[in-house]
Parts: C-alpha cells; structure tokens; sequence
C-alpha cells in the first residue's frame, strides 16, 4: 500500500523526498507562461514561501497536458465501486490524484468572454463530477481544503457583474464543498505586450499603461498575501 501512496504522489508531480510535507497545488488554466496570470501566480508562490519552506508548491500549466473535460463515461459512479476521484486515463488523471495529496489548491486563469478558460472549465468538469454521488446526491469529496480563485482580465471593475455570472457555478460547487474559499481579481490588465501590433481603440495602450501603473502592483500584492493567508492556514490546521 504504500508503495502505491508514493508512486500516485510522484505522478502527481510532487516529490518523493518531500512526501511528509504540506502540499499546495496551483492550477494554472492560462495560455501564456509571463503575462498576468502567471505573475500572479508567482506572487502567490511567493507569499507562501515568505511564511514557510516547509510547503511544498507545485505548479500544473493545463495547457502543456493532453486532456479532454467530461466525457460522461459514468465510471465514477459504477454500482459497487464508485470513484470521487476521475478514473479516465489521460494526463489530467494524475494530477486529480495529486489533489488528494495537497493541503491547498489554486485555480488561476485568464478571463476570456466573461468566463474561466475552456482548460479550466474542463478541468473543473473532470475535477467536481465524481463528487456528486446518484445514489443520494450527497457530495463525497475526499478531501477538504483552501483553494483561491486568482482571475486576470480586460473586464474593468464595474464589468465585474458579467465575470460573476460566468465564473458562477464553478465557484457556487467549490464554496460549498470547501467552505474556505477566496476570489482574486486583477482587471483592466495587459492583453498584449505591443498596442501597435493589433487592431485597438486609439489610446488603449496608454490607457492600459495608466491603469497598471495605479493598480498592478497592487493586484500582485493581493496574491502574495493570499499566499501568505494559505500557508498560515495550513501550518495552523497542520
């Protein structure tokens, strides 16, 4: 058994040497490795060292693996053996088995068409499902824990309504299960590094340079103290 424990932890991308320590895995669902999400994400990572080396941080970019969302195969739920864990065997599976080994989850993306990206929407699918049991509808995740949303996005605050509503289910499944659930929000951010490249409104670069200019570092330091939060969480709880 616990040959299986450590060989499921090293396909989840966490160590062997570090398998006793506390564990965080931060789900990446942006397309881009250096623009907004993945500062904020650094942040983050960086507030939680700031507090403890003793956590481990682990970073899965949904865009470098091969996967798919939902497929309604219903394994999870097959009579006599039911699953709340995803068993369909892609790239994806190991790191929802990694879930079950760390103490905190973030759940980064960009804001695309006021919703999460379709990686992490369908990661959401493969991730959320096999909690849902048919037999009495109760919620069987196995384990419970801190999970931060970090969103990036063009959307201003005042847009923030339309991102609410498309992020809403997502959200509505994880406050319920988890309980300890925070939103960080970075807008009016950067969609391109060179304005004069693309088709824009005229001033939009200035525009946007006015805006990070006030806002960004701000934004950046709401990560890392959602970091910092976490990791004090864990430690206490530990």
């Amino acid at each position: 058994m616990r040959k299986l424990i450590i060989l499921m932890h090293l396909r989840s991308g966490f160590t062997k040497t570090n398998i006793g320590m506390k564990k965080i895995m931060i789900i990446d669902g942006g397309p881009r490795k250096n623009m907004n999400t993945a500062a904020m994400i650094e942040k983050f990572a960086d507030g939680v060292k700031a507090v403890s080396e003793e956590i481990e941080v682990k970073t899965v970019r949904l865009y470098d693996i091969d996967y798919k969302g939902c497929r309604s195969c219903m394994a999870c739920k097959l009579k006599g053996k039911p699953s709340n864990i995803c068993v369909f065997k892609d790239d994806l599976k190991p790191v929802l088995e990694g879930i079950a080994y760390a103490d905190g989850i973030v759940l980064a993306s960009p804001i695309y068409m006021g919703e999460t990206t379709g990686e992490l929407h369908s990661f959401m699918e493969r991730w959320t499902f096999p909690w849902l049991s048919y037999k009495d509808y109760s919620n069987t995740c196995p384990k419970h824990m801190p999970v931060v949303a970090i969103y990036t996005m063009n959307a201003s605050p005042e847009q923030m309504g339309f991102v609410e509503k498309g992020v809403g289910m997502s959200e509505w499944i994880i406050q319920n299960t988890m309980k300890d659930f925070t939103r960080i929000c970075a807008c009016n951010t950067y969609q391109v590094k060179n304005y004069d490249r693309y088709e824009f409104a005229p001033n939009q670069a200035e525009m946007k340079q006015a805006w990070k200019d006030a806002h960004w570092e701000e934004d950046l330091q709401k990560a890392f103290d959602a970091g910092k939060q976490m990791a004090k969480r864990i430690l206490k709880e530990g």
